[in-house]
């Protein structure tokens, strides 16, 4: 699902500037509670903790969008939202419209020397119906782990080594989910699946794998809207002719629609692979939620 900002109205701006916080025209925030160490705010968990891995000691991290049991497309951003982007010195955005709050956001702050890394411009991800779910391409990642690490030496020069030490360890860290999607690639190449939408479309390119779903209905399912009845039937027809392996299924954002998709499959005797938007609480970073993820998938083709 795409996600949704409130449009700030000016009674909420003058929430914000009344409690201490500097707005557009109001000059910079306060600096960073402990010297040397970077204030980063993430839009989404995820690069949350990709910020806090590089980042180490030497960065405070807030991520505004962690709940595994919201529904992204529905985010509405609030009062310490916006307090925390005031005072942050990075800003990471995905971009490519999944998070246009954290744009709102940004338009009603401002502070000086603050860098955005954006993971769609990192990924140089562009055209007009591109898959914003950039953190499923495991492969490119790292691009976007080494744009926020020259930004936190930017914002941090005496430090640089740290971030360049803990960007390589992660870059490392990323090995066993290229080798699972390798697996997957190597005995599954071609095998023929379906998604409720395109949320896990970069690790099902990476895998190799045939997208059966019509793209009419992902789009659909994205946007939060029914798809057209020819679409549903193709979809349908996909789980009750047994003509996909594998079913991926949004289980962060589920509608009556996708909550059928699912039924059939199931009765169909077709494995359901769960995956998420946001990383779930119960995983300590993001590579064991992809790892998690890569070999689910891995063992539902073996199924």
């Amino acid at each position: 699902m795409r996600l949704a900002g409130r449009a700030w109205s000016l009674p909420v701006i003058i929430a914000v500037a009344s409690s201490g916080t500097a707005l557009a025209g109001c000059g910079s925030p306060p600096p960073p509670v402990t010297p040397g160490v970077v204030r980063v705010v993430a839009g989404e968990n995820f690069w949350g903790s990709i910020a806090a891995q590089v980042g180490g000691r030497h960065a405070r991290v807030t991520s505004i969008i962690s709940s595994p049991n919201a529904d992204p497309h529905l985010y509405e951003a609030d009062v310490a939202n916006a307090l925390a982007v005031a005072q942050a010195g990075l800003v990471i955005e995905n971009g490519a419209g999944y998070d246009a709050f954290l744009s709102q956001l940004l338009g009603a702050t401002r502070h000086r020397g603050r860098i955005v890394v954006s993971a769609q411009r990192a990924l140089r991800a562009a055209g007009p119906d591109v898959n914003p779910h950039f953190w499923y391409d495991v492969p490119r990642v790292p691009r976007v782990a080494a744009a926020i690490e020259a930004a936190l030496a930017r914002l941090d020069p005496r430090d640089a080594g740290v971030f360049a030490a803990n960007l390589a360890t992660f870059d490392r860290s990323l090995r066993p989910i290229e080798a699972v999607i390798a697996q997957i690639r190597r005995r599954y190449r071609g095998a023929p699946v379906a998604y409720t939408e395109r949320v896990p479309g970069y690790l099902v390119q990476a895998a190799g794998l045939t997208v059966k779903t019509p793209p009419g209905f992902a789009a659909a399912i994205e946007d939060g809207v029914d798809p057209g009845p020819g679409d549903t039937a193709v979809m349908d027809g996909l789980l009750t002719g047994h003509k996909v392996k594998v079913l991926l299924y949004n289980a962060q954002a589920s509608s009556p629609v996708t909550v059928h998709v699912r039924s059939l499959a199931r009765q169909a005797g077709i494995p359901v692979v769960a995956v998420t938007e946001t990383m779930p609480s119960s995983f300590h970073s993001y590579q064991a939620w992809q790892l998690a993820q890569a070999r689910a998938l891995l063992r539902a083709l073996r199924g």
